[in-house]
């Protein structure tokens, strides 16, 4: 049996660098033998999604790309020294052979330690517009690969976004029953999913809150993923008693696949 190849996955922060990283974890363990170790951040959400996918998580702090002038500005340079130094000593334990990052607070530095280590570097971008750390990253990795092909980083080829098996593989009708009764959702009728990702999206809010009467009214229901920031005390419930639709906003779906399940269109 050949020798696992020693992998470093590092992102998080939203589910925009968690779920691509779980999916291409998921294909790696597919392909062959893989040791995997994921680096994130203890701010992020990758310390509950990363262990729940059944990967090792290690943390370490994560470094604030200020845009303007600010406190995180002063502090950029000894909390970047010491996250690389932890970085370092993560690759150095694991015996990597490869790092592959997906952006977030917790990229700039496994970047940096890579490149200081020798290790061969893969970025992955997930948005249209690349975030900073991909930015600066990508001036020296090794492989630059994005999801969308108008993403102005050097050298990138578009791959397209990882999707993790259990959304690539899901038989929506088999689950709606359970999916609808989940979200509290009827039965019957057509159900809109809206969601501006893991911490939402305000100008989707926005139009989602401008459209809600004339959807109920019309008997299509809503499954409204606001953001857990966005859940505010006059985001609430509603329904429409004529035509029995409703409308259900959550904060946060852990399932994506059983929010796919339970809507017609997203």
């Amino acid at each position: 049996m050949s020798e696992p190849i020693r992998v470093i996955l590092a992102g998080g922060g939203t589910a925009g660098h968690t779920s691509p990283l779980i999916a291409t974890a998921e294909q790696l363990t597919a392909a062959g033998p893989v040791e995997i170790l994921c680096i994130g951040t203890p701010k992020g959400l990758e310390t509950r999604v990363i262990p729940d996918a059944g990967l090792s998580l290690a943390l370490i702090p994560p470094v604030p790309l200020p845009r303007k002038p600010s406190g995180d500005l002063i502090a950029l340079p000894l909390r970047l020294r010491t996250a690389v130094r932890e970085a370092k000593a993560l690759l150095r334990e694991h015996r990597a052979q490869v790092v592959a990052g997906f952006g977030g607070y917790v990229s700039l530095p496994v970047y940096l330690a890579a490149r200081a280590e020798k290790i061969p570097l893969v970025i992955h971008e997930g948005n249209v517009v690349a975030g900073l750390a991909n930015k600066v990253g990508a001036r020296f990795a090794d492989a630059v690969v994005t999801s969308f092909p108008d993403t102005a980083l050097p050298r990138a080829r578009q791959l397209g976004l990882p999707v993790r098996a259990a959304i690539a593989g899901l038989d929506r009708d088999s689950r709606r029953a359970e999916a609808r009764a989940h979200f509290s959702l009827p039965g019957e009728g057509h159900v809109v999913l809206v969601s501006g990702g893991s911490q939402g999206a305000r100008s989707l809010n926005a139009a989602t809150a401008a459209a809600i009467d004339r959807l109920l009214a019309d008997g299509i229901s809503i499954l409204h993923v606001v953001g857990p920031a966005n859940l505010t005390e006059d985001v609430v419930p509603r329904e429409n008693v004529a035509t029995a639709a409703v409308y259900r906003p959550v904060g946060y779906v852990d399932d994506m696949a059983q929010a796919y399940s339970a809507a017609d269109v997203m």
